[in-house]
């Protein structure tokens, strides 16, 4: 098709710029909501490219919105570009961004010819801060019919399961005393914090062998002399959906609560208000992602124990739940470095990492295409949307 060579041809023009974005990008390293050079240069890239691009989208600084075309199927392409504290792009952001930006330049340069509107949207935030939650909740979405990206993994995966999530802040009071002159008469929010995460882990035999429970003391104390009077921890509380989470979560808020009632402390329990949906993958698009990957040297390892115990989350699943989306994994050669680790953060800059950029964009560009161009598929995806 001679459109998938016109793109190809455009990720070729621009294949040392994406590389250079990605690199950047992970030398740059910027946490959920300060992504401010990150999605400058990826909006850059777009808006050099010919795009229009809306910067602060949606009230979000870092968040923006690029577009071209005006087909009748409107295909968005997510970009993420936030890093995680200490151990940078140990996820692999720089990468996710760099491949977006490609897919939607040569999305664009054939996007009239085939049928196509293509939106990069630069989503900030998803390590925790859940953008592209608030990018469906102020309409970004409307009038998409169809989400995609590709994030780094060790190994290439096109369905890879994802499980919903939401975090918890827990804050324990209770009163400082002299830890050894007068401890009777302190209240240990240390303890407390202890005795829930005792319960935490008893609870753990009594919750689905897939749900996830894991946390951090944000504060232990002051000082070993002093009764620590103040005590704080954040959770994350995962569970295979939406609907189960309700259920594992009132678990483990009863688990903070049992440690107030134990010590005599106060407690305050701060539930974010969104949580991270799981991830309905759309077969169709997935195995048409699936086909372009493979055209392109890709290969798709029959799933390891390993890499099967893989249980992410994301706040592309909520974008899932509203559309026809595909998040799949793209290798990188990673293994025995996962993702979260500082060695996988090294990985996300290799030569391996930046054929994953160049694959990655040319791979979700010819898919777009195809989207547009299948006429089973293009009617399947306007319907859906027009019912919405």
């Amino acid at each position: 098709m001679k459109a998938k060579e016109a793109a190809q041809t455009r990720v070729d023009e621009i294949r040392h710029s994406l590389i250079d974005l990605s690199h950047r990008i992970h030398a740059n390293p910027e946490l959920r909501f300060e992504e401010h050079k990150s999605s400058a240069w990826a909006a850059d890239a777009l808006e050099e490219a010919g795009l229009s691009v809306e910067r602060g989208a949606c009230l979000l600084p870092t968040a923006f919105i690029a577009r071209a075309g005006s087909g009748p199927l409107h295909v968005a392409i997510c970009a993420e570009y936030d890093a995680l504290p200490e151990i940078g792009h140990a996820c692999g952001h720089n990468i996710i961004a760099s491949a977006a930006v490609g897919a939607g330049i040569a999305a664009a340069a054939v996007a009239d010819e085939v049928g196509l509107t293509v939106s990069v949207m630069g989503t900030p935030a998803e390590e925790g801060g859940g953008g592209k939650i608030f990018m469906l909740e102020r309409k970004a979405f409307d009038g998409v019919h169809a989400a995609m990206m590709v994030h780094p993994a060790p190994v290439d995966v096109v369905e890879p399961p994802i499980i919903a999530a939401q975090r918890v802040e827990v804050e324990y009071t209770g009163r400082e005393a002299h830890a050894s002159s007068y401890p009777q008469m302190g209240i240990n929010a240390a303890d407390a914090l202890t005795v829930a995460q005792v319960a935490i882990g008893l609870t753990r035999q009594h919750i689905q062998p897939t749900d996830r429970v894991h946390g951090i003391v944000t504060k232990g104390g002051d000082a070993a002399n002093v009764v620590p009077a103040h005590t704080s921890a954040s959770y994350s509380i995962r569970a295979q959906t939406l609907g189960e989470l309700d259920d594992v979560r009132a678990k483990v808020l009863r688990c903070f609560e049992a440690g107030a009632l134990a010590t005599g402390c106060e407690v305050k329990i701060i539930a974010s208000p969104y949580a991270y949906a799981e991830m309905r993958h759309d077969s169709d698009i997935a195995a048409t992602y699936k086909r372009n990957a493979e055209a392109l040297g890709r290969k798709f390892p029959e799933m390891r124990p390993e890499f099967q115990r893989f249980a992410g989350s994301t706040d592309m699943g909520n974008v899932s739940l509203a559309l026809p989306s595909i998040h799949p994994m793209i290798g990188i050669n990673s293994w025995p470095a996962g993702n979260h680790q500082p060695e996988f953060t090294q990985h996300c800059v290799t030569e391996a990492a930046d054929r994953a950029v160049i694959d990655g964009a040319l791979a979700m560009a010819w898919t777009a295409i195809d989207l547009a161009t299948d006429k089973e598929m293009l009617g399947r995806l306007l319907t859906a949307g027009d019912r919405e």
